[in-house]
Order: structure tokens, then sequence, then C-alpha cells
């Protein structure tokens, strides 16, 4: 079995759904996660924004816009007119539910309610479309399965014993589509799982069922992949086509920004490869990540902007203890991570990306040392083969870097990468200089 995740771009017009069709019916198991279309969470926020207000007006006047939105989609997605009346109609019951609500007091239940339509509407429409031209699915909601505990994480036991209960039904069917994103809370509400949650859907998915009965997870967005560098500032930059989990989640979470690091960590639990597609290139292999490492020198580079540098000078440092737990004190008391490290025998320099209680944190920095503080700054990652007992690795990056001010460099942490702080003005000039350097035979 695999499990194919198509966001809101590849479902964001008729024949966006229309072209799904070939990739997800070659006659293998899979199931299909798919998120609502391109647009239509941010609408379902913004009519809850103003349900919660007490513009109830506004709210239906948005909602109905939508309404008619999804009804010019499914005239134009199906052909027969039985099909299009079944269409129309889940649609009014999906907006009519919208609506209903609005008669009630505001809650995050009903907020909650009302953002999952998107999702519950996508997902019927193409069971209908699969159904018209005589292609046999399955239709399992989330909200049957997927729940979250009382820390909003998976309950892994709960999704695997009552998702292995809907799949028991299945027959002949080689489609179960089901939705991305939403769930139950620990309350039994809909609730939904973080921004995009849909990826992280199909991993949860993944791992409940487990390595034995999942081969490998799809994520189909309308990029080929993850590109070694920048593309929306760097010319010739080619998709990576294999990574270890490692690797990617430094990627991602150093400013890959098309899939979100956390969604990884399910798979990655369980050992089941990602592969990330594109569904306008449905030809084209994408990106495995796995938990195989080829080790290159240099596999990609990423780049994270809006962090803070702040650096903490103390002579009472020197030969002192307890002086770090105080600096990790400060942020602990505030929930702040810290992204980068580094030490010397009378100043810590670290790096936070969260600056909502920043000006307590320097109150309380301030009593133990002299504190600079740079905004601005961004952290550029390269990820390859770092490992500690290796010889000559990392030259190429200092002399790709050698005019623009490095300002902190943290080399060791991970055997899978090097990060470098630099001013933010210089960050599109590091990154093509980086490019250049780490990856000449694709210029």
């Amino acid at each position: 079995m695999k499990i194919y995740k198509f966001g809101g771009t590849s479902v964001g017009s008729p024949d966006r759904f229309r072209a799904l069709i070939p990739i997800i019916n070659d006659g293998e198991l899979k199931i299909v996660v798919l998120s609502a279309m391109a647009g239509t969470t941010n609408e379902l926020v913004e009519i809850s924004g103003l349900f919660s207000s007490g513009d109830r007006a506004g709210a239906e006047n948005l909602t109905q816009r939508l309404r008619l939105k999804y009804h010019t989609v499914a005239g134009e997605l199906f052909s027969d007119i039985n099909w299009s009346a079944r269409a129309h109609e889940l649609i009014d019951e999906q907006f009519d539910f919208i609506v209903s609500l609005f008669s009630r007091d505001f809650s995050m239940h009903n907020e909650k309610r009302i953002v999952a339509r998107g999702e519950l509407i996508s997902t019927a429409l193409l069971h209908l479309l699969l159904a018209e031209k005589g292609i046999k699915s399955m239709l399992v909601p989330a909200l049957r399965f997927m729940r979250i505990d009382k820390d909003g994480e998976p309950d892994y036991f709960y999704i695997r014993e009552n998702l292995k209960r809907e799949l028991a039904a299945v027959t002949d069917e080689k489609i179960i589509i089901t939705q991305g994103f939403i769930c139950r809370n620990v309350n039994g509400e809909t609730d939904n799982l973080r921004r995009g949650g849909s990826d992280y859907s199909a991993t949860i998915i993944g791992a409940a069922l487990g390595s034995g009965e999942v081969q490998e997870i799809q994520i189909w967005t309308d990029i080929s992949g993850l590109h070694n560098n920048d593309p929306r500032y760097v010319d010739n930059t080619v998709v990576v086509r294999s990574l270890s989990f490692n690797e990617a989640a430094e990627l991602a979470y150093f400013g890959a920004i098309f899939f979100f690091f956390f969604f990884i960590n399910p798979a990655r639990m369980k050992n089941i490869p990602v592969r990330l597609r594109n569904t306008m290139e449905p030809e084209d292999e994408g990106t495995l990540i796995s938990s195989a490492s080829s080790l290159v020198d240099y596999k990609a580079v990423a780049a994270k902007d809006g962090v803070i540098a702040i650096r903490i000078r103390s002579g009472r440092m020197l030969m002192a203890y307890g002086f770090m737990r105080r600096i990790f004190e400060a942020f602990e008391a505030y929930k702040t991570p810290i992204d980068l490290i580094t030490t010397s025998e009378v100043s810590v320099s670290l790096i936070i990306e969260d600056a909502t209680h920043l000006d307590d944190i320097l109150k309380a920095l301030n009593a133990i040392g002299q504190v600079e503080v740079e905004r601005d700054q961004t952290i550029i990652c390269v990820v390859g083969d770092f490992r500690p007992d290796r010889v000559g690795s990392a030259p190429e990056i200092f002399e790709a870097l050698n005019d623009i001010p490095v300002k902190m460099i943290s080399y060791g942490g991970s055997e899978n990468s090097v990060s470098i702080l630099v001013n933010a003005c210089d960050k599109v000039k590091a990154l093509r200089e980086l490019n250049k350097n780490l990856f000449p035979e694709k210029q």
C-alpha cells in the first residue's frame, strides 16, 4: 500500500481534479489524502473571523460567495447531469451547515467545524468524480479515525485501531480517499492539525499502519521535489533526488518552506520512505527521503530569515560553573527555543527566531552580563557529509563566503549540516556564491 497526499493546488481547479485520475488509478492499493481546494481554508478562516467578531451578515455574505464558487467548479467538473446534481447537493449541505452555525454563539469548536468544510468538500467531489468515470473508490472520513490527545499529539493507538476497522470494509476498491488536516480532539470535537496538516495527516496514517503495510508516502505538490538551493534567488538549481530523514529535517527547519519539518517525524519513526512529487509533472521521480544516506559532500543549501542574534559577555564565565544554566533558564522561563549557540571563555552567542518575549529575556540576561542584540539576521544551512572523522570538509563553503561578513558558525553539532549566520542583506549573495562553489557541475 502507498499513501498519496495532494495539496490545495493539486485540486485547485476542475482540470487539476481530472489530472489526478491517471495518477491514482494505476491498479495499486493506496490511501489518497486530500487538502481543501487552494484558497478555501483561508476563506473559511476569514468567515470564522467575521463570525467571531459579531459580523454575522459579513460571514454569511462571504459564505454564499464561496458556495457559488464551488457550484461553478462542480458545474465544470462533471459531464453527467445526475452526478453533477449530486455534487451540487453535497455542496449545499456543507454550506447550509456553516450558515446554521451563525444562529449560535461563536465558539472555538464551531470555528474548527467551519474550517473543516474545505477538506470534506474536496474529498467528496473526488469520490463522485471517480464514480462518474466508473472507477471504484471508498470515502473514509478522517473524523472516524484521526484523533489528537490532550497535548495535541496524534493518538496513534486510537488512529491505528479505528483506521484498521475502516479498512476492513474494503473489498475490491483500490483507492481509499480521506481528508487531511482535520481530526477530532480528546473530547471528540472536530479539530485540526497544524497548518500544513495534510502532509502531517499522510505521515501519521503511514506511521499508524506501519512499514509492514505502507511501502511509501508520496507528497504531491506543485514543485518537483526539493531543490539544492532556493530557486527564487538562485539560477541553475536542481532537484535533490535523495535525502536522509536527518538531512531533510535540517533543510526544512532552516528554510525549505514548501514542506514542514515536523511532518517527517512520523514517517522517520516507522522508517517509511517519503517521496516529494509534482502533480504538474507526474513523470518526474521527485525527491526520496528515507533512512539511507548517500554521503555526498554537499547536498543542498537553505536560508532562514528573521532571526535574532544575542551575545552575552561576562568575565564571570571564566572558570565558572552554573553560568550556562542561568542563560538557558532565561529562555526556558519564556518558552523560547534557541536555534544555534556558540561559546568562548567569556561570551556566549545564540540565535532565536521567536521575539515574543525578547524584552523580558534581555532583562534577565542583563543581570548576568553585557548583552548585545542584532536583529534582521539570516541563518544559512549547508547540508552534506560533515562527519567528525572526515578531513578537508567545508573549505568550499568559506571560500564562497570570503567577501561576506560571517557573524557566527555552528559546526560539529550535526553530522549533516553546517550553519552560518550572516546579515539579511547578504543572504542572496551568499546563496549565489555557495551555489557556484558547492555545485560547479550544475552551472
